[in-house]
């Protein structure tokens, strides 16, 4: 939560276009994004701690020698991980997707309300598509020392310059950012050559120059554009339904890879949430079999654990665009294999 915080906030924090409440806000919104993330990760860390704890103190061999069986033992673990199956179902499919939606919204509609708080002074703005833009001094629609950059495809320098001062307007009824330049110098650099600088010329100097860029552009959040992954489940039901229509704008093959992709979406959710599961299933037995005291062991083996799951989730993820392989079917690997070895490894503690 931390990491996307500052990645997603922080810039917009700098910039004073948000305020603490907004951020408090949006920070809690993020809570039901991370959560499908984070309970099947805390399910495998606890359970390899407390079992790899009772297991090095010898509390599992008492309870065994006591006639208590490995499955009496792991019943309130697998009705947990069932319990969490049903609340990660219900986030994936209802809470994050609702929670995602409106994370972006109200982020888009505090920025838009804000624009001019783009131009931060002593910053290096990379806002402008484009363009990269510096200004020391900011009085309200004033700025002095300007400097600006030019950039092409390559994001290389084409053309630079700087002005002594400028200003800065904003308007509501187009939507559109301006920064004005007055006595502006630069200098001008060849377009198949600009890292040359023996072919750097000077471009003069000019009462006027306009640096305009649409809103939606410059934030690239005025309309919230909803990926799949945030649809409720009735919206992902509603979306394959209609993807399953013939329509002769988009051809059958390009439907039918946007109805896997959607699939792919739907399945992945599900594995997701069964992975609470499959993690406890291998957990319960590693942990009583590992027997370390160490929290940080404990620890580095439930991320490999993790690691290893994700990873092949992802592997999966890359063949959504080819549904003769069935990878909405594949995302379910990694829940399968991990189900396996629980139960293989359920068998040899057992008959330990």
């Amino acid at each position: 939560m931390l990491g996307n915080a500052v990645k997603d906030l922080l810039p917009h924090i700098i910039a004073g276009q948000l305020g603490v409440e907004m951020v408090v806000y949006l920070f809690a919104l993020m809570v039901p994004v991370m959560f499908s993330y984070a309970l099947p990760m805390g399910m495998l860390t606890g359970v390899l701690l407390v079992l790899g704890r009772m297991s090095s103190d010898r509390e599992i061999t008492a309870l065994r020698a006591s006639g208590v069986s490995v499955a009496w033992l792991s019943a309130p673990i697998l009705f947990s991980a069932l319990l969490g199956v049903v609340a990660t179902l219900a986030i994936n499919f209802e809470f994050m997707p609702r929670a995602k939606v409106a994370y972006e919204t109200l982020l888009a509609q505090s920025v838009a309300q804000n624009p001019l708080s783009f131009i931060v002074p002593k910053t290096f703005i990379r806002d402008f598509p484009g363009v990269v833009v510096y200004v020391g001094e900011k009085q309200g629609d004033l700025l002095k020392d300007i400097w600006f950059w030019k950039l092409d495809k390559q994001k290389r320098v084409i053309n630079s310059g700087r002005a002594a001062h400028g200003w800065i307007r904003f308007d509501e009824a187009q939507g559109r950012l301006s920064i004005t330049l007055d006595q502006a110098q630069g200098e001008s650099r060849d377009l198949k050559d600009p890292e040359d600088p023996s072919k750097v010329r000077a471009s003069g100097s000019s009462d006027s120059v306009p640096l305009d860029v649409g809103l939606d552009k410059l934030t690239g959040r005025k309309t919230v554009n909803v990926k799949s992954k945030w649809l409720t489940f009735s919206q992902l039901v509603a979306e394959w339904r209609r993807l399953s229509q013939p329509d002769p704008a988009v051809p059958a093959d390009e439907r039918a890879k946007q109805r896997m992709r959607l699939q792919v979406t739907i399945h992945e959710k599900f594995a997701t949430a069964f992975s609470v599961l499959s993690f406890a299933l291998i957990a319960i037995p590693l942990g009583i079999k590992v027997s370390r005291k160490e929290t940080s062991a404990n620890l580095g083996l439930a991320l490999a654990l993790a690691m290893a799951y994700y990873f092949g989730t992802i592997m999966v993820s890359w063949m959504d665009g080819h549904p003769a392989l069935r990878p909405d079917l594949l995302m379910w690997l990694p829940n399968l294999g991990f189900q396996t070895l629980g139960f293989w490894m359920f068998y040899k503690v057992d008959r330990a």
